[in-house]
């Protein structure tokens, strides 16, 4: 078994290295003019990451498809997507999410 500080240069090195990383973009991104087509899709990103992070999660359920009312995070992320249209608040939406998802799995039980 490997010894826990033996941990500590390799998660420096990551977090240092992912840092400069994102500053290269901020650093480099300030100094040059970067063209109004790029400018609008860099835009998207966030976005288009977050999608991708969260819908297989709602999705997937034990490595499967699932679109049955079984499926609570799916439930949830509905609850959730009808708050942020009616609200446009992040921090309703997400104890909305939140709050729907602890509720049916403490009634329905399941994951």
């Amino acid at each position: 078994m490997t010894s826990s500080v033996a941990w500590w240069p390799a998660l420096v090195l990551g977090g240092l290295l992912t840092f400069l990383i994102r500053l290269s973009f901020i650093a480099l991104l300030g100094r040059i003019e970067v063209p109004p087509l790029l400018s609008r899709a860099l835009r998207f990103v966030p976005a288009a990451v977050l999608t991708a992070i969260i819908v297989p999660e709602l999705l997937m359920h034990g490595g499967a498809v699932d679109l049955t009312p079984g499926n609570h995070r799916l439930l949830a992320g509905l609850v959730a997507t009808a708050v942020a249209l009616k609200t446009r608040s992040v921090a309703f939406t997400i104890v909305a999410g939140m709050g729907a998802l602890w509720l049916l799995q403490a009634f329905l039980g399941g994951s």
